[in-house]
């Protein structure tokens, strides 16, 4: 037994020893073709979360935009419409499944333009068709209830969790001005209620309108007159679901944030609006050639805090209980930019977009799209997933409700956060490296006020005088590593749309069968290694903070 213990003791030292040559080598390595090695720290206070997210905080969309949608001389929807899709697609229903469960927005810029065909023979149920003349390009549309019936059976097979996006135009005048007046009339959207209910689908929130707030997108509607309407679909709700135990939630307004619109709706509708969405596309038309400039540029990223700001200032100074989503964020609008907002690139811009408003209490964030357009998390043509699914699907796996404070210093390229980690103890950082030649050793501390001791990555930094988190004395046996998760382009291409973990391609098989994600172990006492254009998830479980426990 002694014996066995010693070899077992022997090659834990040298497995350890070699990870930390490893490491020595790649600095080294980076050193030899003429890349910088800097030094940084992540400072995170544990002694309180500074907000929290949903547990199926990872949300995507789903559009209505038919093959003829087109932007710039490029059609780029193919068959990727709420009325079109193959739902029979193995790959798809894998992707969804791995989220356990994803939450999906069914919505978009022709959402109020669709009629729902519950069978009243005096309303015909046509097809979108190309209309330059029209508003959005496109004439009104129509949802089978046939279609709907395939839909739901196909969300129950991948257990996702459907937010559905409602006609907000329907009923309306359309002004002088470009503007829309009069009231929502929600004769149809209750007719869709009824048989949703009636069919026993299952649907956690009802939205109302796309883009229609502040200046709106092609139309605008008056928050007063929303305010209405947003009471108008609560009533409609509480009597279609009354007697059940849980009713969908109310959305609105899923527009761009303006401050004094949204303030008026917030502040007029405290027992009627349950979740307030706002819409993101910070980068610009998808036509820009600088898209890759502004998501590599930590100014222009840092331009989106004022929003996320102010939402949470107008929600926590009002009566409100609802909460704040994104509920829909494709960065780039009109469809996107092909292998840009589609290739290993955008994960920068994504993974930093969830890191960030997560700080400011979002609860979920919808991504545009599952599939769809150059901005899908999964190829259009062939399903397969792109960059950014791997991003949202660690995500998933690995950061938890809790938020915590994360100060970072050292190179501007470096993006940090941290969540407690997620069904698991400890916590997980997320280090996002905007700097092609520069490799960065990053070195974590932890403070709280339940210890008087430092933790830190580098052992040897141990205080007792100030308060840092403890590793607790049950898992100190196991302290000796923690798991790494690097993800970085194929040939360091960032336009490539094959994503590598710590080193290996990421594919579907010929089953169609998501890879699993699985870390690297890694020397507690090393830093943490940020290669160039590189981003890194680090889940430390021996690390315990009051904001985690």
């Amino acid at each position: 037994m002694g014996s066995s213990l010693y070899q077992s003791f022997g090659r834990l030292c040298f497995i350890l020893y070699l990870i930390s040559c490893i490491t020595v080598a790649s600095s080294q390595n980076a050193e030899e073709r003429g890349l910088r090695v800097e030094e940084g720290n992540a400072f995170i206070d544990g002694r309180n979360a500074i907000a929290s997210i949903d547990d199926d905080f990872i949300c995507a969309t789903l559009d209505w935009w038919p093959p003829e949608k087109c932007d710039y001389g490029t059609c780029s929807w193919g068959r990727a419409s709420l009325l079109n899709l193959d739902l029979n697609n193995i790959i798809l229903l894998n992707a969804i499944k791995a989220f356990s469960p994803l939450k999906i927005r069914l919505g978009g810029t022709l959402q109020d333009k669709v009629i729902y065909d519950i069978g009243d023979p005096n309303q015909p149920c046509p097809q979108f068709i190309r209309n330059t003349s029209q508003m959005f390009g496109f004439t009104q549309g129509c949802l089978h209830m046939a279609r709907w019936d395939e839909l739901n059976s196909f969300f129950k097979k991948t257990g996702a969790v459907i937010i559905f996006g409602l006609n907000a135009l329907n009923g309306r005048t359309m002004a002088s001005d470009g503007s829309s007046v009069g009231p929502w009339d929600s004769t149809n959207a209750a007719a869709i209620m009824r048989y949703t209910v009636n069919k026993g689908y299952t649907i956690y929130a009802w939205e109302l309108g796309n883009e229609l707030s502040g200046n709106g997108v092609g139309t605008r509607v008056a928050a007063a007159q929303y305010v209405s309407d947003v009471m108008e679909l609560n009533s409609v709700v509480k009597e279609i679901y009354q007697g059940f135990k849980v009713t969908p939630k109310i959305i609105a307004p899923g527009g761009f944030f303006d401050a004094n619109w949204y303030k008026e709706l917030v502040g007029k509708t405290p027992n009627s609006l349950d979740i307030v969405t706002h819409h993101i596309y910070n980068l610009g038309p998808g036509v820009d050639t600088h898209l890759v400039e502004k998501i590599l540029d930590p100014s222009y990223l840092d331009n989106e805090i004022n929003t996320f700001r102010d939402l949470k200032n107008i929600l926590d100074t009002s009566t409100t209980s609802a909460t704040a989503w994104v509920g829909e964020a494709g960065g780039a609008y009109n469809s996107g930019h092909n292998l840009v907002t589609n290739a290993f690139v955008f994960s920068f811009w994504y993974l930093d977009q969830l890191g960030m408003a997560s700080k400011y209490n979002t609860k979920t964030y919808c991504r545009q799209t599952l599939i769809g357009g150059n901005y899908g998390l999964l190829n259009t043509t062939t399903f397969v997933p792109n960059p950014d699914y791997y991003s949202a699907l660690l995500w998933n796996q690995l950061m938890g409700r809790n938020v915590l404070l994360t100060n970072f210093t050292g190179t501007k390229k470096i993006r940090a956060y941290s969540h407690c980690a997620k069904q698991s103890k400890g916590i997980v950082v997320l280090l996002i490296n905007l700097d092609g030649n520069t490799t960065v050793q990053v070195r974590l501390t932890t403070e709280t006020a339940a210890s008087n001791r430092i933790w830190s990555l580098n052992q040897q930094h141990i205080s007792p005088k100030t308060r840092f988190a403890r590793i607790p004395q049950e898992s100190r046996k196991d302290v000796t590593t923690r798991e790494e998760y690097h993800l970085t382009a194929k040939d360091r291409n960032l336009h490539s749309q094959i994503m590598l973990l710590n080193g290996k391609i990421l594919a579907v098989n010929s089953s169609g069968d998501i890879p699993p994600l699985e870390p690297i172990s890694v020397n507690l006492g090393e830093p943490i290694i940020v290669s160039p254009y590189s981003i890194v998830f680090a889940h430390i479980p021996t690390i315990e903070v009051p904001a985690c426990s």
